[in-house]
């Protein structure tokens, strides 16, 4: 399918005279095509599929033993160096540190330096309820990260939703900026209340994080769930060995 000439067709229609702005979504390579080229089709970008830098997955084994693991390149292709004989790439996180101080003459912890760490905002959670680990969550998402854990936390412990709920909830990101990034089905369902009570602006944008989670019940039983929908949705199984 991938070598078909009506595929190729079809991803052609992309290419215009001008950059694109955004990442192309991921094609599919199975029947049927698109027999033609939309009007625009390739003039104004297209939605972001995939995350391809950061990922994170959530494991729970049938001892009990769980792990909530958000690894990174930083952005696509790292560093742009693979190492030799090996083939994964670098990464790039050098640009996760400031080039320069922020508010100067003041102090700014997050130079690069030897032997340093850069800010991150990595968030892979485990709960424990009673002592014992209850529900593990994460996501990729840069900046988004800790706002889009926070979320699916509220609206899992103190909204009473289900995990696969709180996961699928639509999500904004307020990150100390006069503008909250907010998804289309956030504004539609809290954008006016939250504009008239406290002045809140927000900019739109299509999609916040891409989490997967688990929940320990109390029976020993483990929900799984991933987006149904963002960035082409995830996969969440709950495997039972014979």
């Amino acid at each position: 399918y991938l070598l078909r000439q009506r595929y190729a067709d079809e991803r052609r229609c992309l290419i215009g005279d001008a950059a694109l702005t955004s990442p192309v979504p991921l094609g599919d390579p199975s029947p049927p095509y698109d027999r033609g080229c939309p009007a625009g089709s390739a003039s104004g970008g297209a939605d972001a599929g995939p995350d391809g830098s950061t990922n994170h997955l959530t494991v729970v084994d049938r001892w009990g033993n769980v792990v909530s693991y958000t690894n990174t390149i930083e952005q696509i292709g790292g560093s742009a160096i693979a190492v030799p004989g090996w083939g994964f790439l670098l990464n790039n996180e050098l640009t996760d540190f400031d080039p320069a101080p922020i508010h100067p003459p003041a102090p700014d912890p997050n130079l690069p330096a030897g032997g340093k760490r850069p800010r991150s905002s990595m968030a892979p959670t485990i709960l424990e309820r009673d002592g014992r680990p209850w529900l593990a969550v994460g996501s990729p998402g840069g900046a988004s990260i800790i706002t889009t854990v926070l979320q699916i936390l509220v609206d899992r412990i103190d909204f009473g939703m289900t995990l696969p709920q709180a996961i699928a909830a639509p999500r904004a990101s307020q990150r100390d900026s006069a503008t909250t990034e907010a998804e289309p089905a956030f504004v539609a369902a809290y954008g006016d209340q939250l504009e008239s009570r406290f002045g809140q602006a927000f900019g739109p944008i299509d999609a916040i994080g891409n989490a997967t989670g688990i929940e320990i019940r109390r029976d020993g039983t483990l929900v799984a769930a991933a987006e149904p929908v963002r960035r082409g949705g995830g996969d969440a199984e709950v495997l039972h060995r014979r």
